[in-house]
Formats: structure tokens, sequence, C-alpha cells
């Protein structure tokens, strides 16, 4: 299992997809499951470091990641203003881009990306999990 312990800083981003890369070589997981994973991930994360905080403190936002009978599993928790990303509207995706608002596909590409995408509230926490289905492949060496 991979856990991490991110500040609540936009520099963050590359450790965590670094990171995930580093994970998914290690069990196997193929680079296009890595890189949907860290799509969502820095979709994400982007969204509850740029808009989930507005005290200027900061703030840990921890991250597993597992690998659970063919699934990687990844779980985010916040302390950010409560919010779930499950519940965004779903963009015009059909609109021209001069008739569409600024923002909101990032959502969109996490429920396009993902196999499942679930929030819930427990003890003031955000808590994201998503899931990806993932052969495992021997890794070379």
């Amino acid at each position: 299992m991979l856990h991490l312990s991110l500040n609540n800083d936009l520099r963050e981003l590359a450790v965590a997809a670094e990171r995930v890369d580093a994970f998914c070589a290690e069990h196997g997981v193929s680079p296009d499951i890595a890189f949907a994973v860290n799509v969502s991930v820095d979709e994400l994360l982007t969204n509850t470091i740029s808009y989930g905080f507005d005290d200027g403190d900061s703030h840990r936002i921890e991250m597993t990641v597992r690998l659970q009978d063919g699934v990687l599993v990844v779980e985010l928790v916040d302390d950010a203003t409560p919010y779930d990303p499950t519940r965004a509207p779903h963009p015009d995706i059909d609109a021209s881009i001069e008739d569409r608002p600024i923002g909101g596909l990032g959502v969109h590409f996490v429920r396009a990306l993902m196999d499942g995408f679930r929030y819930r509230r427990s003890d003031g926490r955000n808590i994201v999990t998503l899931t990806k289905r993932a052969e495992v492949r021997p890794a070379e060496g």
C-alpha cells in the first residue's frame, strides 16, 4: 500500500503523480492505468487545494493507493470545506467552446476515466474513493 500525506500546495501534485507511477510500476499495473489514475487524482487534488480551504492555513491531504483483487483503489481524505464532487453537474460537452463555462471538465474526466467514484463525509472530513480495474502483469526485472 502507498500512503502519502500531502500539504495543500499545488507543488505536491508532482510528488503524488511520481509516487503513483512508481507504485503502479512496482505492482505491474500498466502505464495507461497509472495515467488515468494520475489525471483523476490531479483533478481532484487541484480542486481541493484551489477551492477547499479558505483559512490560508496549512492542511494535510491523506492519500492511499492499494491494489485489491485486481482493482486499484485510491482514497483521498481532507478536512476541506464539505464538497461532494460526485454531485458536480455534468458539463454540456456538445456545446461550442464559446458557449461553455470555464471549468467543470475535471470531474467529467474522473467519471470517464475511473470505474468507481464515491464520496462520503465522516468526522469532518471529505473522503473520495476511486477505483480502476487493473490487469496486473509481473514486473520486468
